[in-house]
């Protein structure tokens, strides 16, 4: 297991560009998030390579990886811990040639034990499911089961539930095996986004 996986907790993700950026996901590390990806789909490769790399050195500040949404070539010029990759995004081994052996490279198995198993014997360092609930950032994914969390445990690896995940049901997805929630909107979409994330981080406390 990497090494900067060993834990778990909230794993919070960035959805587009925000003048806030940086003041939101330092309040989202401040309430206990211990991973962050980065997720920008826009087209500004400049903005993007700039705020990759603040993040990133607001991430290492507090022992915290920052992982980038998609894109290797950035996660390598941001100096970033390591990647997400979705089923379009190119493969592991293609991954791990640019960003070395020690890069975290995560993987979205979305409602599949058999890609979850594939990409595991593949070399991913963790595997992220859902959604579980309707996601207001997806509104059409596909929906996991919590039982994927049970069959998918033999694997070894960190799991990663996401999709619709808030403070009232991310208990449940806990208590099913997930070794992180991963959330976007419960967080940044938040007025008070410390306090979103700190609710997010006691669950894992009293599941």
């Amino acid at each position: 297991m990497h090494s900067q996986l060993r834990g778990r907790g909230l794993y919070v993700i960035t959805d587009g560009p925000r003048p806030d950026l940086l003041e939101v996901v330092a309040q989202a590390l401040a309430g206990g998030a211990c991973v962050l990806q980065y997720r920008d789909k826009t087209g500004d490769q400049a903005r993007r390579l700039a705020e990759a790399r603040a993040l990133r050195a607001l991430c290492a500040a507090r022992g915290v990886p920052m992982i980038v949404n998609d894109d290797v070539q950035l996660a390598r010029a941001a100096g970033a811990a390591g990647v997400h990759l979705g089923e379009d995004d190119g493969g592991i081994a293609a991954a791990r040639a640019v960003l070395g052996p020690e890069a975290i490279i995560g993987v979205s198995c979305y409602d599949s034990a058999e890609r979850a198993g594939q990409l595991a014997a593949a070399g991913a360092d963790y595997l992220a499911f859902g959604a579980f609930f309707p996601s207001p950032t997806k509104p059409h994914a596909r929906r996991a089961s919590f039982e994927l969390l049970r069959q998918t445990a033999a694997l070894g690896l960190p799991r990663v539930a996401i999709g619709g995940i808030t403070p009232d049901n991310g208990g449940s997805l806990i208590d099913a095996g997930a070794d992180y929630l991963a959330v976007i909107s419960a967080v940044f979409g938040d007025p008070d986004v410390r306090g979103a994330a700190a609710r997010f981080t006691q669950l894992f406390s009293t599941h």
